[in-house]
């Protein structure tokens, strides 16, 4: 019994909150509000991908959403200057991979607790991005690269697509790569997975690396979709990935979780903002409702742990 909650609790949550909800709004279960719902959720689900990457492994990626905005700004500038696309995407990706690496460095080879270590990097980044531009957005983007967010594939908005394969690759290769069990064996048990010859070090360094690419590529969707590279984009936006990794179950103690799991806790987080927007819900206790959540998720993992 407890085996079939832990496996099919959270998507039994997620359908009955669904059910809840279609019949709260005739509009819930329509297919352009769930395009709405998807498309709000992709930036979140790309920033949280890169995040359960990193909880596995025991660490904290505090600095997602700086990493976002300052990579966006960097991709735009390089589109404003029309250097054609691919060059913009490689500046973006570039420069989170870059700030990933740092906070990869401090975690693995200086020893600086990952708490620390991203929230440093979460005000460095800001003021970075401020100070790149004067604190002043990117606007005048070629069409080319507002594609990424407000173009389509079909009836399929861009954001979605991208958010579709990017949990695809990266759900594969946690799952079926030797690099992905490397990643679970650090979080299990670090002495035991450095006794059996697994490079710990780099296996920490690199999960960092994926967390600041993937905060990059979020962050030229978002440019792409609001038409304009904002210096203070992005704020806050750590709390909601890391919101969605945790109630998708997780641990904060690392050695387990998965894209799945993420990918209906982010999916959970857009359909609870979506329903209490419909129901007329002020903004402000959608703050409440997502931290006692967070709050529910972190205490029925304790207790998971507890009962094995």
């Amino acid at each position: 019994m407890r085996l079939a909650l832990d496996r099919f609790g959270l998507p039994l949550v997620f359908v009955l909150l669904c059910l809840i909800l279609s019949l709260s709004s005739e509009y819930f279960m329509t297919w352009r509000n769930w395009m709405d719902i998807l498309r709000q959720t992709s930036i979140n689900g790309i920033l949280a991908i890169g995040m359960t990457y990193v909880v596995i492994t025991r660490g904290i990626d505090l600095s997602v959403g700086s990493i976002l905005a300052f990579a966006g700004l960097c991709s735009a500038m390089v589109a404003a200057q029309d250097h054609g696309l691919l060059a913009s995407l490689s500046a973006g990706m570039f420069a989170g991979a870059a700030l990933g690496a740092v906070n990869g460095f401090m975690v693995a080879n200086l020893s600086i607790p990952p708490f620390v270590a991203t929230l440093g990097m979460l005000s460095i980044a800001r003021g970075m991005t401020f100070i790149l531009n004067d604190g002043s957005p990117i606007t005048e983007l070629p069409e080319s690269y507002l594609a990424l967010g407000i173009g389509s594939l079909g009836p399929v908005s861009m954001p979605i697509v991208i958010f579709a394969i990017v949990a695809l690759f990266f759900a594969l290769v946690l799952k079926y790569t030797t690099y992905g069990r490397y990643v679970y064996a650090v979080g299990g048990n670090e002495k035991s997975a450095r006794t059996s010859g697994i490079g710990v070090r780099k296996v920490m360094f690199s999960v960092y690396i994926v967390s600041g690419v993937l905060a990059g590529l979020a962050g030229m969707v978002l440019t792409a979709r609001t038409t304009a590279a904002l210096p203070q984009a992005g704020m806050s936006y750590e709390l909601d990935a890391i919101a969605a990794v945790v109630i998708g179950g997780t641990s904060l103690s690392g050695g387990s979780g998965n894209i799945v799991g993420t990918l209906f806790g982010a999916l959970l987080i857009g359909v609870i903002n979506n329903g209490l927007n419909l129901l007329g819900v002020s903004s402000y206790y959608q703050q409440v409702a997502k931290g006692l959540i967070i709050v529910i998720a972190v205490l029925v993992d304790v207790w998971r742990k507890k009962k094995r």
